[in-house]
């Protein structure tokens, strides 16, 4: 496993406009999420059914505010 890296909105945007990068709210309550979603993420509930389809090389971004 490796170690968490802190990331900017600068670095990460274009990757996940381009579809590289997932962006994840990482509270666990949907309403607080859908309140603080920002352009093209996903609620922490979205991205758990979407895991096990998904590449162990993918960049996943989680933020919360």
């Amino acid at each position: 496993m490796t170690t968490p890296k802190r990331v900017t909105p600068q670095e990460v945007y274009p990757r996940v406009k381009a579809g590289e990068s997932l962006l994840v709210c990482a509270y666990p309550d949907e309403a607080k999420c859908r309140s603080l979603r920002l352009e093209g993420a996903l609620t922490l509930q979205e991205f758990q059914v979407k895991l096990p389809g998904l590449a162990k090389e993918r960049e996943v971004v989680f933020y919360c505010a």
